[in-house]
């Protein structure tokens, strides 16, 4: 079977992981610049992944199955590190939970879905959510080195990044029940046939 470059990209998302997390408590600059710039990358290649795969036409099993979980460990992780190091912290935190619910939620959906060869396609909110969500965790991992960049009155790089966490949250839930009442139409509309 010949290997595809998308699935490079996918893999290779999925192999940075231990590397930002070993990263992230480096202290200082460091600690702030390499997790933030492997995340950046690991974010850029789910985004070019799929378009090679698309332009090249070299779809493949193999990478409709990594890429969604390549996704989803990197946010996981970088959700849960950033909750551990309290830069998400009191209230904030059920941003993070409502993002990483969700995408437990639609894992799940996808392969109920998958049993009845049923697929759920990205819809555009969903990528504009994907974007927001990146974005703000990006900024969130800049640290003190992100405040000192960006710092306008109350408004450093730590505040805005949690208000877009904030808004690709409000994203996801929309998304989430979308994709939900998708899934619980299809089950019910099944279960008629019985």
């Amino acid at each position: 079977m010949k290997f595809k470059i998308p699935n490079y990209l996918t893999i290779g998302r999925i192999i940075i992981v231990p590397f930002f997390v070993i990263t992230f408590y480096l202290p200082g600059f460091y600690g702030d610049i390499i997790p933030f710039t492997l995340f950046l990358i690991a974010s850029f290649t789910d985004i070019l992944d799929g378009l090679l795969a698309r332009m090249f036409k070299e779809e493949s099993q193999l990478g409709e199955l990594l890429d969604p979980i390549a996704d989803k460990i990197i946010v996981a992780t970088a959700l849960i590190l950033l909750v551990m190091d309290g830069t998400i912290k009191n209230y904030e935190v059920i941003a993070a939970i409502i993002i990483l619910t969700r995408e437990i939620l639609i894992s799940g959906l996808r392969e109920f879905l998958a049993k009845g060869k049923i697929k759920l396609p990205v819809s555009n909110l969903a990528k504009a959510k994907t974007f927001l969500q990146m974005f703000s965790i990006s900024i969130l991992l800049t640290g003190d080195t992100g405040n000192k960049i960006v710092n306008f009155q109350d408004y450093n790089a730590q505040t805005i990044g949690i208000i877009l966490l904030w808004l690709s949250s409000f994203l996801t839930l929309y998304t989430g029940y979308d994709y939900l009442r998708k899934g619980i139409d299809h089950a019910i509309s099944e279960d008629q046939k019985d």
